[in-house]
């Protein structure tokens, strides 16, 4: 038996090394990086996030129920603004950046900065759901767009299978939900006074 003590154990060389706090971001360092960025990056109060790749059947989507918002403003000279999911919204509240799928504006863009990046005014938001994004689209990011006072209407639209769900601001504190979940039925958008066939907006998607 060896008569050799063994060194006694360092205590901290048995705990997981300490993780780095992430780097804080101002407001002014995303939107430069934002501009020169090849891909898109949302703004968490100084954490930049990547946004994941969206499949071919959610860019389809948003085209088809881009073409029907704009066709109905058009016919109708209706006095709104239908942009697309380059355009970035800002809540002042949280000091935060979201990029919608759709969204659309009542009379005229309001922008937070004098570069008209940041929009502060659409009175309905619209996000096709994917399986990284859904959980969050239809919770957090829901509770992070109603910080905005002109927000009045949210819908989610499934890219997998029929189903659309609208939520309409009734009044303070209080939304109205709405299911769709057949090709024959009709979305009603409130905050637009427009109905869309269900059909119209999965036109050319392979439904599961």
């Amino acid at each position: 038996m060896s008569n050799i003590a063994s060194a006694p154990m360092n205590p901290l060389a048995v705990l997981p090394p300490e993780k780095k706090a992430p780097r804080l971001y101002t407001l002014a360092e995303y939107l430069h990086r934002e501009e020169h960025a090849k891909e898109r990056h949302e703004y968490y109060d100084g954490i930049i996030k990547k946004l994941p790749m969206a499949r071919g059947s959610h860019n389809l989507i948003i085209t088809n129920l881009t073409f029907q918002l704009e066709s109905f403003i058009f016919s109708q000279e209706k006095d709104y603004f239908v942009m697309n999911n380059s355009q970035l919204v800002y809540s002042k509240k949280l000091n935060i950046t979201l990029y919608p799928d759709i969204l659309v504006i009542s009379e005229k863009p309001v922008y937070h900065d004098q570069n008209e990046v940041l929009l502060i005014n659409p009175i309905l938001i619209i996000e096709v759901l994917s399986r990284s994004t859904r959980v969050y689209d239809r919770k957090e990011k829901f509770n992070e767009y109603k910080t905005l006072e002109s927000f009045k209407e949210y819908v989610l639209i499934d890219q997998n299978k029929c189903f659309i769900e609208t939520r309409f601001k009734e009044k303070p504190n209080t939304w109205k939900e709405t299911t769709y979940t057949d090709l024959k039925e009709s979305v009603v958008l409130n905050s637009i006074n427009l109905t869309i066939d269900v059909a119209k907006i999965y036109r050319r998607i392979e439904l599961k």
